[in-house]
């Protein structure tokens, strides 16, 4: 182009007066890094389309992409090295062929030995299992860190419906449950009546005790989301209590680490995993702030989160219990883990890699390792991942100079791209390119002070994530497990039910079975809702 004129950016106009243009900065920005040819048909296009494709290479740190893709295929050279906090490794001197080519580097990794896996340390484990003792103090600790506003709920919540036949965000999903409430209006109660637990058990002033949701979405689902909330007046939680936040995006690149273009005006993206939560908490919540989640963390005092995912219909949001135990053992962070009780189950485990901690995939451990008996008879490698954590505030501000250390997970896909020499779309038949994605658990190599707690499966763990109909963590199984558990709670407490009898008691009666005394010496004998104790002469005898 001979001039370029001013291009509207985000509602403002970038030109040449008092330096380099937009256009200009970008380009410069792009060549540095090696990555140009996203400017291919820069000259080609629209108005329109040269201000969206300037606006998304504005919005990417093309410099971040480039050392993203270095650690990872660095890392996949290593043969599965874990990175961790001792680990000095710098992949700027391992970096493989095709980026060296692409920064006329001409350098390659040395391969190290793959690490041995190994049980957790004894030291980083805790349980409630037959152990109410610790149970209870721990949980009097967290409800003291709650009463007095330290703790904060990050929901991983981006992912859609997809495989259960829904187009919709999952939290919106309905389980069938007698109420209707989907799975945001259960977690959204969950924290409404653990903060008025710790409110009376803390005698801290009625409304005095606010538990911050920060609810991460995607791309797809934020536009959803943000209407459901708003039209359930945010299930009784404050409205300024609810911060929603994105998931990220990467660029897909080749082989060779170049940018992908999927139209001549717009680069190929794809989410970068749950993990992408640690780079979102970074960045502002809206174009015209710099507040971000981080900054908004710390003004707020808040110095202890709990992290999970939206499809456990029976996670114990902002669990007292967990946070306690965490604080109570002085962890950076920490994990739920629920016990594997056959060596062939497909979950991920809890486990120690070379000097660090790591999950390793069921499809990592050998035959020998998976059936591994430790001397009391139960699995070696038993700490089954649920996606469940906790993080001290000051561990999540420190991830950006881990993110240096990671190595993102490669996934070689088949991406429709552009034929830079004549702009024609190209649509393989073979993967020709890579997805980068990190996950959550990618952190736990870099603490020394993991807590990983045990806790009952069937208490906390029902995930959703099969089509209905199918023979597990699927709808129908996550209603069974929700009215099972309360069924304990109704007969824990003195109550009878009836022979195929459900009864489902809500989080507005009870957050984990606490408060339901008044149930003693009832027989319930029709199924339906317990949501005030007023029901109870509707449903008993």
């Amino acid at each position: 182009m001979a001039s370029s004129p001013a291009i509207q950016i985000n509602g403002s106009s970038s030109n040449a007066d008092g330096g380099l243009s937009l256009l200009d900065k970008l380009k410069q920005r792009y060549e540095e890094a090696g990555q140009s040819h996203v400017f291919t048909f820069f000259s080609k296009l629209s108005s329109e389309e040269q201000t969206n494709l300037l606006n998304q290479l504005n919005d990417i740190d093309v410099h971040r992409v480039n050392r993203i893709y270095m650690n990872a295929v660095a890392a996949e050279g290593d043969g599965a090295h874990t990175p961790s906090n001792e680990d000095n490794v710098n992949y700027d001197d391992a970096l493989v062929p095709g980026l060296n080519n692409l920064l006329g580097r001409s350098r390659t990794p040395t391969p190290r030995p793959p690490e041995e896996v190994l049980p957790l340390p004894e030291e980083a484990c805790a349980s409630i299992l037959n152990n109410s003792e610790d149970e209870n103090k721990w949980r009097e600790i967290g409800l003291k860190a709650i009463a007095n506003n330290q703790v904060a709920v990050l929901l991983m919540a981006g992912g859609q419906g997809t495989r259960l036949g829904s187009s919709l965000p999952k939290g919106m999903y309905d389980i069938k449950l007698p109420s209707g409430k989907s799975l945001f209006e259960y977690q959204a109660e969950r924290i409404g009546k653990l903060a008025k637990v710790a409110e009376e058990k803390e005698g801290k002033e009625d409304g005095s005790v606010r538990i911050k949701w920060y609810v991460m979405t995607s791309g797809p689902t934020r536009g959803e989301t943000e209407k459901y909330f708003k039209g359930k007046n945010f299930f009784g939680l404050k409205e300024e209590d609810v911060i929603f936040f994105e998931q990220g995006v990467l660029p897909a690149l080749s082989e060779d680490g170049k940018l992908l273009l999927s139209t001549p005006s717009s680069l190929s993206v794809a989410p970068d995993g749950n993990g992408g939560l640690y780079a979102a908490l970074r960045r502002p919540l809206s174009p015209d702030s710099p507040r971000t989640v981080l900054s908004d963390l710390k003004s707020q005092g808040i110095e202890y989160i709990h992290a999970y995912c939206v499809d456990n219909c029976l996670v114990k949001v902002a669990d007292p219990v967990f946070i306690g135990c965490c604080i109570d053992r002085k962890s950076q962070a920490g994990a739920k883990v629920v016990r594997k009780t056959v060596p062939t189950e497909s979950v991920g485990v809890l486990a120690a890699k070379g000097d660090a901690f790591a999950v390793v995939e069921y499809s990592e451990l050998s035959k020998e390792k998976a059936e591994a008996r430790a001397s009391d008879g139960q699995l070696a490698f038993r700490a089954a991942n649920i996606a469940n954590h906790f993080y001290t505030r000051s561990f999540l501000e420190g991830v950006e100079a881990m993110e240096r250390k990671m190595a993102f997970h490669i996934a070689r896909k088949k991406i429709p791209t552009v034929n830079l020499q004549n702009g024609e779309l190209i649509k393989p038949s073979e993967p020709n390119g890579m997805k980068l994605e990190l996950f959550v658990f990618d952190v736990f190599p870099f603490t020394k002070s993991l807590c990983v707690l045990e806790v009952q499966r069937e208490e906390e763990f029902s995930p959703l994530k099969n089509a209905p109909g199918s023979k597990a963590d699927c709808p129908e199984t996550s209603r069974r497990d929700l009215l099972a558990q309360q069924k304990r709670w109704l007969v824990d407490n003195g109550a009878e039910v009836g022979e195929g009898v459900e009864v489902e008691v809500t989080p507005k009666i009870s957050y984990a079975g606490e408060g339901l005394e008044w149930v003693r010496g009832k027989k319930f004998v029709k199924s339906g809702v317990l949501a005030r104790k007023e029901d109870l002469k509707d449903l008993t005898e």
